[in-house]
């Protein structure tokens, strides 16, 4: 063990004199403190059978090291058919493991995880479309690691937390035309047209939709068959909750077209995660009646027992303002670290990005930790020198570059970046 001065009251020369056994006493607590107990319901009716759930209580960032542990919740609400939300399912999880370096500490692990979801979201929808089926799926995707969740969506499922204290915090975005109006400048920018359904007469009725193809979403994985403009990119936002924990509520659009976010927290209100979730989707029905598929998973973030008293206080009465934590437009981002404590309900922003602007979203903080020379930023594939394109390329910043700055993405991986900024012409 490596030896260190005392402090002022000397209390580090102290612990010189304490046994092993007490110090790792004192180690495993503290990860005991970190490692939340976690709760977790899930509950659907299905009208469609579009929507599909993964959930992964057991994920290790180690493989074969239990303190390693996170875990993994999602929702795939699939239109046009359910191959795209069923392939989802079935890829996502591994493409973005995959965009993750295998030697990062659990600090670089956390600071990671926003490109790596990017680039795994990116990869899925290219692999998807590459099979040539024209079906798409939002995708609302939770990772849960100790006290961080990490939310990445497209898509108008949604997912929102309730603090220990009660105040309420959407943790993604809706990605609906008709909500979204930078999303619709982006989309028409790309040489799409936006606009409602068209009855004899002229009369417009209904959402507002992307043509060709008739989507009413801005992001999504698969629909090849509306356009590259509809991108995979991911809203991505990181929080972290204090020791007294919260409450996820992640569902479909079947839930949150019956219910607002208030309600559905206050008709689970004190109920277990598995109740709640069933009465969510009971009562998201009986209010709607089943016209799409209704999905809810609550996910509840629980104390440790061990935990020390002084970190939690009684309940204070549930607020019932919703907090928008630091809303920002979807082209700006933030990455906040802090070790300090703040309080025993404080939930920390770390970091949101919304940017649909994939050179954007691979050149966040800390790209040394990132990136290796030879592999694309995306699909993780092996490239000889001189193969990788910089993701700068062609951009304002490429005459001040190296051809090797990174990011580098291989040529398919390029091609898709450019197809989702409309420069060339869409798979359709």
């Amino acid at each position: 063990m490596s030896s260190h001065g005392a402090g002022a009251d000397g209390s580090l020369a102290c612990d010189r004199m304490v046994p092993l056994s007490v110090l790792l006493k004192r180690e495993l607590r503290g990860e005991k403190i970190e490692k939340p107990d976690i709760l977790h319901g899930v509950a659907s009716q299905s009208k469609k059978g579009e929507d599909f759930t993964l959930i992964k209580t057991e994920c290790q960032r180690v493989p074969g090291n239990g303190g390693t542990t996170f875990s993994v919740f999602a929702i795939f609400d699939g239109h046009n058919g359910c191959a795209a939300a069923i392939y989802a399912k079935e890829n996502l999880l591994h493409n973005i493991l995959s965009a993750v370096p295998s030697d990062l500490d659990r600090d670089e692990w956390f600071a990671a995880l926003p490109r790596a979801l990017v680039a795994g979201f990116v990869k899925t929808d290219k692999d998807f479309q590459d099979k040539g089926k024209t079906s798409g799926t939002t995708v609302t995707f939770v990772i849960l690691d100790g006290q961080t969740v990490t939310v990445a969506s497209v898509g108008d499922s949604r997912c929102i937390l309730e603090s220990a204290e009660g105040s309420l915090y959407l943790l993604s975005a809706d990605h609906r035309l008709d909500d979204n109006e930078e999303e619709v400048e982006r989309i028409t920018a790309c040489g799409a047209e936006v606009g409602r359904l068209n009855l004899a007469g002229g009369a417009e009725v209904g959402p507002l939709r992307c043509w060709p193809g008739g989507l009413c979403l801005s992001r999504s994985i698969g629909d090849m068959d509306v356009g590259e403009f509809i991108v995979p990119i991911p809203h991505v936002k990181q929080v972290k909750l204090s020791y007294a924990g919260g409450r996820l509520i992640i569902a479909s659009d079947g839930v949150w077209d019956a219910l607002s976010f208030e309600s559905a927290v206050n008709f689970c209100c004190g109920l277990p995660a598995d109740v709640a979730a069933n009465k969510i989707v009971k009562k998201a029905v009986q209010v709607k009646g089943l016209r799409d598929d209704t999905t809810c998973i609550v996910v509840d973030i629980l104390p440790p027992e061990n935990i020390p008293s002084d970190i939690l206080t009684p309940k204070k009465q549930r607020m019932r303002v919703l907090e928008y934590m630091l809303c920002k437009k979807p082209c700006e981002s933030s990455f906040h670290r802090s070790r300090e404590y703040c309080g025993p309900y404080v939930v920390e922003e770390l970091f949101e990005d919304g940017s649909a602007l994939l050179a954007q979203r691979l050149n966040i903080y800390p790209i040394s930790n990132m990136f290796k020379l030879f592999l694309c930023a995306v699909c993780q594939a092996e490239m000889k020198p001189g193969e990788g394109i910089s993701l700068h390329a062609g951009s304002v910043k490429s005459g001040k570059i190296c051809p090797w700055d990174g990011p580098l993405l291989c040529r398919s991986c390029l091609a898709k970046k450019e197809a989702m900024e409309g420069k060339r012409p869409s798979r359709i």
